[in-house]
């Protein structure tokens, strides 16, 4: 299986060395054993050079200045700090494994190795860097090409045999390596480039992408290419630059299973886990390295189906960014890595959009880059420029899109985004946006592995994120995974049973056994539902969501456990930072903000905190509060974490099901944003929303002024003026032109006839899907669907006039 432990090794060391990286040094010197035949390959290396080390900004200037004083710095303790001896290149960093095989202590060893190729690339952009007072120095020269020699002769040599982690042989090391021999392509004699370039061939074989399979699918099958294509530009072999252009192509198309991108803008990595904001970012910003260093060459990638990639940068990527940061949903096991939070990891994104856009087409080029402005511009909590782990060519590409005044920022995009191949979905309104997490049994609970995200156990039960425009974008940045609770992540009902750090398995193992999961949109609300199964637990429950103009109604019903432990519901779990003296009032009364609090809040009709919004309890209900104090390490849930104890003020509202539940329910409507003012009037308009039904067969509200009427049925049957003969999720909004939209889908993927029932006077059918095969218009609609198995949970949109 594929790990990303030495991937983040990699990843986070050589964002250390790239952030210093700047304008490069073109050097003089000439390279004795170059001849013309090598102009096309000596282009390449100019490309890739100014793709890793930067271009168009001024070393001089900040904030590129003193990040060149610092890779100079780094670069310098390299060199000194080095000491070639049996084993190891430096004496904190030993490769050779006593016992070489793949269990976790030969990962380490393995990590070791690709991590001394990783020095040496820090050690050539600061050679290769004006600005890092080592620039063209000479010890440096020899140093770095001291340890190439040295890990050549030890370790990474044809005939090598492999042990630990494959991805540390196979992309963490020839990367920096080749990196290094286009930056130090000048001081390596030819027999030398030879030498490297046969260790590649034994470890990356043109066999690595002969099928798309195993790890050489979606962002590994990227990584591959990247190595692929630089061993032909260092080795001057025309074959390997094509067979790396060539074995991009299966990254291209949708896929309808496994790794990659799907239809309705999921991303999968590691078969099971949602991956657009961790591997879909490196998959992102590796094809935008490929494209830009073999547009206009003889190996340009002119398959058309790379238009799928570039419309998935607003049809996958673009729903997850939010003031610059990219949603934790997505982000897997990254969410337990404490030195890159959610802003942190979007920033790449941002820059490999604005990469992208210089393969793609003028008008989509323009576009990418308001985006991008707009989403730069507006993060206030982590500004991008003052990003400390953004390497400096991204710095480079988001400065001069925040330079360029011919750009217009975009605001926001608005809208509901569903993507049931991942069981995710996002949402966004004016002056704020959330995202929800599901699981089922295509799609993992999380995903731990390497020994990260040991407590994410309930991301995947129902966890429903928020962020505000101006307020609230720190929510998960700020220490949240370390210190939050694990049992009680917003939105999420769950089992107390205590669970065991990487409980389920390794690699997205655990999948509840469960279908009915997903919903349907009209791209502007929602209704979404999961069957929840709790993860080694016995919690049964249905949940639904109803995603509204300011509003997420939130709905729970059939609630049942035998797990001999209290199962909650969380209403919200925010994190108030450090001093946590955001003022809280239920019903019109001021709670203490002394820490700790609680208390348990009987017939409470709505609660609002301040700086952050409301909550409003449908007839009222027993509500339990906390504000806590509440400490952790990031070592607690990633074993290669800081040890420092951190900690932040939490304040919790959770509905306690009690010990054992046998039919619990709740509601409640999460109103993100609102005054004080705003919730206690919502609270007191009981008319505003109607609750249809909560039950373990079925789950629906309407909303008369939004002409709305909404249901999940888990069972066929009757709720409101809505008629099902069999599960499925409708949505149905009656508009002021005398039309209605009949939202419909299967998120089972099973049906293959379903037939539908709106009592309500229809005179006719303005349009329909293929699937409907009878629709019968009068004194009510009634629509009869064909097989719906086959469209993925998709929504199936009929739209009538009303008589």
């Amino acid at each position: 299986m594929t790990s990303a432990w030495s991937r983040r090794t990699f990843l986070a060391t050589s964002a250390v060395l790239t952030a210093a990286a700047g304008g490069a040094l073109a050097l003089a010197t000439p390279r004795a054993h170059a001849a013309s035949s090598d102009d096309a390959y000596a282009a390449l290396r100019a490309t890739w050079t100014s793709l890793i080390l930067g271009e168009g900004f001024s070393p001089t200037a900040e904030p590129f200045k003193s990040r060149l004083a610092a890779l100079g710095t780094q670069a310098r303790g390299w060199r000194d700090t080095m000491a070639p001896a049996d084993g190891s290149l430096w004496p904190d960093a030993v490769y050779a494994d006593p016992d070489p095989d793949t269990d976790p202590e030969s990962y380490g060893f393995s990590a070791k190795m690709a991590e001394s190729f990783i020095r040496l690339n820090t050690m050539a952009q600061a050679y290769r860097q004006q600005g890092t007072g080592l620039t063209g120095d000479s010890a440096l020269r020899t140093a770095i090409v001291t340890g190439l020699e040295h890990l050549n002769s030890q370790v990474y040599k044809a005939g090598q045999a492999r042990y630990g982690n494959w991805y540390s042989w196979q992309i963490g090391a020839p990367q920096a390596l080749l990196d290094v021999c286009v930056l130090m392509y000048d001081a390596l004699t030819p027999a030398q480039l030879g030498r490297y370039c046969a260790a590649v061939d034994h470890f990356v074989p043109d066999s690595a992408v002969a099928s798309y399979t195993g790890t050489s699918t979606g962002a590994n099958r990227v990584d591959l290419c990247r190595v692929l294509a630089l061993r032909g530009v260092v080795g001057g072999t025309a074959a390997k630059i094509a067979l790396a252009r060539d074995a991009l192509s299966p990254v291209f198309p949708l896929v309808t299973k496994g790794d990659g991108l799907y239809a309705d803008g999921s991303f999968i990595q590691h078969t099971t886990v949602p991956y657009t904001g961790s591997y879909g970012s490196v998959m992102l910003g590796g094809l935008g390295l490929l494209f830009a260093l073999l547009k206009g060459t003889a190996w340009e990638v002119t398959d058309p189906k790379r238009q799928v990639v570039f419309d998935a940068v607003e049809n996958a990527w673009a729903p997850f960014l939010y003031n610059g940061l990219v949603m934790d949903s997505v982000a897997g096991r990254a969410i337990s890595r404490g030195e890159v939070d959610d802003h942190r990891r979007g920033h790449p994104i941002l820059a490999s959009i604005v990469l992208l856009g210089r393969g793609a087409s003028a008008a989509e080029n323009t576009r990418w880059r308001s985006l991008v402005k707009g989403w730069a511009q507006r993060d206030y909590y982590s500004p991008p420029l003052s990003n400390p782990s953004l390497s400096l060519t991204g710095l480079a590409r988001l400065k001069s899109v925040l330079d360029d005044t011919s750009l217009t920022p975009l605001p926001e995009p608005e809208g509901h985004r569903l993507f049931p191949d991942m069981a995710r979905a996002t949402h966004r309104r004016p002056g704020w946006a959330a995202a929800l997490s599901m699981a089922d049994k295509r799609i993992t609970y999380y995903e731990t592995g390497n020994g990260e995200n040991l407590r994410g156990w309930h991301t995947g039960s129902g966890m429903l994120y928020w962020w505000g425009d101006t307020f609230a974008n720190g929510q998960y940045s700020d220490a949240f995974w370390p210190t939050v609770d694990p049992y009680r992540l917003p939105g999420t009902t769950a089992s107390r049973k205590v669970l065991a750090n990487g409980a389920g398995g390794d690699w997205g193992a655990a999948m509840p056994d469960v279908n009915w999961v997903g919903g349907v949109t009209d791209r502007k609300r929602a209704a979404v539902g999961q069957y929840l199964k709790g993860l080694s637990s016995t919690l049964l429950a249905k949940k639904s969501w109803f995603f509204l103009d300011d509003t997420v109604v939130c709905l729970g019903a059939g609630i049942r456990c035998q797990d001999g432990t209290a199962v909650e519901t969380t209403v919200d779990n925010r994190n108030l930072g450090p001093v946590g003296n955001a003022p809280f009032t239920v019903d019109g009364s001021a709670k203490p903000v002394t820490r700790p609090w609680s208390a348990t809040l009987t017939g409470a009709s709505w609660a609002h905190l301040g700086g952050h919004g409301g909550y409003v309890f449908p007839g009222g209900a027993t509500v339990k509060a906390l504000r806590e104090n509440r400490s952790g390490r990031w070592r607690d849930i990633n074993t290669g974490g800081s040890t420092e104890t951190l900690t932040r003020t939490y304040l919790t509202l959770w509905v306690d099901h009690g010990q054992n539940p046998a039919d619990a329910s709740y509601a409640y409507q999460l109103l993100p944003g609102a005054s004080e003012q705003r919730t206690a009037a919502r609270a007191a308009d009981t008319g505003w929303l109607r609750v249809l039904a909560n039950t373990d067969d079925q789950q629906g509200v309407s909303v008369p002024s939004l002409g709305l009427t909404a249901v999940n049925f888990w069972f066929g049957g009757t709720v409101g003026p809505l008629v099902a003969d069999a599960p499925c999720s409708v949505m149905v909004t009656e508009h002021t032109d005398g039309t209605a939209t009949v939202c419909v889908s299967d998120p089972m993927r099973a049906r293959t006839s379903l037939t539908l029932t709106w009592n309500r006077a229809v005179s006719s059918v303005l349009s329909k899907p293929a699937t409907v095969t009878t629709a019968t218009t009068g004194a009510s609609l009634r629509l009869v669907f064909g097989d719906l198995s086959g469209t993925r949970g998709a929504t199936q949109t009929v739209k009538v006039r009303l008589a």
